[in-house]
């Protein structure tokens, strides 16, 4: 038998090329009732929507923050189950966009912690991806005080994702500070990181973490915010970002609520690559998570 004739003709037409996509972020200040941040967060993600966002992500807690840490156990909902989740679906299909969660609280093995995850629905609604937080945050400064490991279980894996325009990698809020998760993801065309950093932390590293981001990865950084004071007197930092793969800011919300959004050019980073080839000049491969 002749191998050519029971294999398909090669095509010799160009692959087509991605075109540059809008993306989004949508800042909040979102407080202790379900229903009335997620009817917050329809209004900014149709306004993101109506501007030609294809991506619009939302930030950390979106859905909730409490005035008491364990006010996320509460409305925690099971894995594929629930009016946060429903919302996320029904929200990505009505306006045909890549939809991220910020953070959902789901159900862990222990009644009293919950998996922070960031899920991903699609054009057609159905999830693509489920990250769980692996880095939880701890900090200690005069009054203030943080321990996420008192109410959060940690996620083990890295996740990124597929669009028609760009290969997607998930983060959450502290795992910023943690570079081996980044190189973890492989070569990406964007980072999320829906965060919702406090004041102290983000005016001191912020921008700069997110800089950092961007600059070694030679990828674009979306960030969206939670940004303002809270039911509970907590004041996050806000300045929703999204940089270039050199390091650039292309917008940024400073504080309360809104959208931030920007283009995704994949000659921008083809540029940024060829002219300083930092990815292909690297000898130590990335320890797996």
């Amino acid at each position: 038998m002749n191998p050519s004739s029971t294999m398909p003709a090669m095509s010799t037409a160009p692959a087509p090329a991605i075109t540059p996509t809008r993306v989004a972020a949508v800042q909040m200040v979102s407080g202790p009732d379900v229903a009335a941040n997620l009817a917050r967060a329809s209004e900014l993600i149709a306004r993101a929507a109506g501007d030609g966002a294809r991506l619009v992500a939302l930030p950390e807690y979106f859905c909730l923050m409490g005035l008491a840490d364990t006010d996320k156990v509460r409305v925690r909902e099971p894995d594929g189950d629930g009016p946060i989740q429903a919302f996320l679906a029904q929200t990505a299909a009505r306006y045909g966009i890549w939809l991220v969660g910020g953070t959902v609280p789901l159900a862990a093995p222990q009644p009293d912690r919950v998996f922070n995850a960031c899920l991903v629905h699609g054009p057609d609604g159905a999830r693509v991806a489920r990250y769980d937080k692996i880095h939880l945050f701890g900090f200690t400064r005069g009054d203030e005080r943080f321990d996420e490991s008192t109410t959060i279980v940690p996620g083990t894996q890295p996740v990124a994702f597929d669009t028609p325009f760009a290969r997607v990698g998930l983060s959450i809020c502290y795992d910023l500070r943690f570079p081996e998760l980044y190189r973890a993801l492989g070569t990406v065309d964007l980072l999320l990181v829906p965060s919702a950093f406090t004041h102290t932390t983000g005016q001191a590293h912020w921008h700069a973490l997110l800089a950092a981001r961007a600059i070694e990865n030679q990828c674009y950084v979306l960030a969206p915010a939670q940004g303002g004071r809270h039911s509970s007197g907590r004041r996050t930092f806000g300045h929703t970002l999204l940089l270039d793969p050199w390091g650039e800011r292309l917008a940024e919300l400073a504080e309360g609520e809104g959208v931030a959004a920007g283009t995704l050019d994949p000659a921008r980073i083809a540029q940024v690559r060829a002219m300083l080839p930092a990815l292909a000049h690297r000898t130590l491969q990335p320890r797996t998570l």
